[in-house]
C-alpha cells in the first residue's frame, strides 16, 4: 500500500520556531521531492507551530499561502524555520524557510557553526492564519451569492459508482510516466470518459490511494497533482513506454501547432493558495479538481487550480507560474552547495 501522506509530511519540533522533516524518494518527481507535497509539509508545520508556540492566538487554520521555490530540493532530512511576521486578533502572519544541506558542503564541514552556514534555502513562503470555524465571533460580514465557480459546468458523477467504473461520464485513469512521477501514484484519479473539452484544462475526482481521507493540510498536494495540461496537447504516439497513456486524451484539432518532445519537467516557480471552506474533522473520500492554462507561451504556463468538495462548494483556489523544461533538468547531477545556488532550475 503506498505510504500515508500524513506519515510522510509529519514534522518534529525542534525547538519553539525550528521544525525537521524527512523528504521521501516516493513523494518526488524524478529526483526532486514534489511542490504541493512540500506545501503540505509547510501547513502540517504552520499547524503544529499555532497550536503549541503561537496557541494564545487561537487562529490554527491555514488562510492562505504564497510558496517560492528557490532550488531544487532533494531526498532527505530538511529543516524548516519559523519567523513571527505579525500576530494580530483577525488574521497572524508567519514565514517559513525550508533548508537543506548539499552533499558537498556536508561532507566538508565539522563543527556545528559551519553546518550552519552551509545549509542552502530551497524555499521561502508566507502563510496567514485564522480561525475558519464558524462562531459569533467569526461568522460576521456579508456572504453574497456569485457565479458558478467553473465554466464550463463539470459532468455529472455518482461517486457510489467512481470505484466500479459504472458512471457514466467517468472513467478511472492513471498519469504517464509513473516511473518518473513518483508523487502522482498516491492518488486515485476518475477523468471524463470522453477527454476533456479543451487541452487547455483537465477535470478529476480523486481519492488517496492510501485510504486516508482529505483533511486541510492535504490541499496542498492536491492542489498540485492533476494530469499535465501540456501534455493533452501531445500526439498520442509519444509515450515513455513504461505505462498507458493517460486518459485525458489529446485534442490537437485544437491547435496548429502540435507537441512533438519527450518527457517533460513542469517545476513551479511560484504557488498561491487560499482555503475557502475547512474540511470536516473525520475528512472527506473524494475532492473534484479542475486545472485550467490560460496562456502556454515560450515554455512558460499559468495554472489556475480550484478544487470542491463532493456537494460541489469550492473547498481551495490555487495559482501557479510553472516552465516547461526538459526532464534532464530534473535529473542533472547537482554541484553541491554555495551562495551561488548551483541547483536552481
Amino acid at each position: 500500500m503506498p505510504s500515508s501522506l500524513a506519515a510522510a509530511s509529519a514534522v518534529k519540533a525542534l525547538d519553539s520556531h525550528t521544525y525537521s522533516a524527512f523528504l521521501p524518494e516516493d513523494w518526488c518527481i524524478g529526483t526532486v521531492p514534489h511542490g504541493g507535497f512540500l506545501t503540505t509539509i509547510l501547513m502540517t508545520a504552520s499547524a503544529l507551530h499555532f497550536r503549541t508556540t503561537l496557541s494564545a492566538q487561537n487562529q490554527p487554520h491555514t488562510l492562505a499561502l504564497h510558496v517560492d521555490f528557490l532550488r531544487r530540493t532533494h531526498v532527505g532530512p530538511a529543516t524548516l524555520r519559523i519567523t513571527d511576521v505579525k500576530l494580530g486578533r483577525q488574521t497572524s502572519v508567519i514565514h517559513i524557510s525550508l533548508s537543506q544541506r548539499t552533499s558537498r558542503a556536508a561532507a566538508a564541514v565539522e563543527d556545528q557553526k559551519k553546518d550552519v552556514e552551509a545549509e542552502e534555502e530551497k524555499l521561502i513562503s508566507t502563510l496567514t492564519h485564522t480561525q475558519l470555524s464558524p462562531s459569533p465571533s467569526t461568522s460576521h460580514g456579508p456572504t453574497l451569492p456569485t457565479l458558478p465557480p467553473l465554466t464550463p459546468t463539470p459532468l455529472p458523477a455518482t461517486l457510489s459508482l467512481l470505484p466500479t467504473n459504472n458512471d457514466p461520464n467517468w472513467t478511472p485513469g492513471i498519469l504517464p510516466h509513473p516511473s518518473f512521477r513518483k508523487a502522482a501514484q498516491h492518488l486515485l484519479y476518475h477523468f471524463p470518459r470522453d477527454g476533456p473539452a479543451h487541452p487547455s484544462f483537465c477535470d478529476e475526482w480523486i481519492q488517496l490511494a492510501s485510504g486516508e481521507r482529505f483533511t486541510d493540510k492535504c490541499l496542498g498536494y492536491v492542489c498540485d497533482m492533476w494530469p499535465q495540461v501540456v501534455e493533452n496537447y501531445r500526439s498520442a504516439s509519444h509515450g515513455d513506454g513504461d505505462s498507458p497513456e493517460a486518459l485525458t486524451s489529446p485534442q490537437d484539432n485544437h491547435t496548429d501547432q502540435k507537441l512533438e518532445t519527450g518527457l517533460n519537467w513542469y517545476p513551479t516557480l511560484l504557488l498561491n493558495l487560499e482555503i475557502k471552506k475547512l474540511l470536516p474533522p473525520e475528512g472527506l473520500d473524494w475532492l473534484f479538481v479542475r486545472v485550467r492554462a490560460k496562456q502556454i507561451r515560450n515554455g512558460r504556463l499559468d495554472l489556475e487550480v480550484v478544487a470542491l468538495d463532493e456537494e460541489g462548494e469550492i473547498v481551495a483556489l490555487s495559482h501557479h507560474v510553472c516552465f516547461v523544461v526538459g526532464a534532464e533538468r530534473n535529473l542533472a547531477r547537482r554541484e553541491g552547495g554555495g551562495g551561488s545556488g548551483a541547483s536552481k532550475i
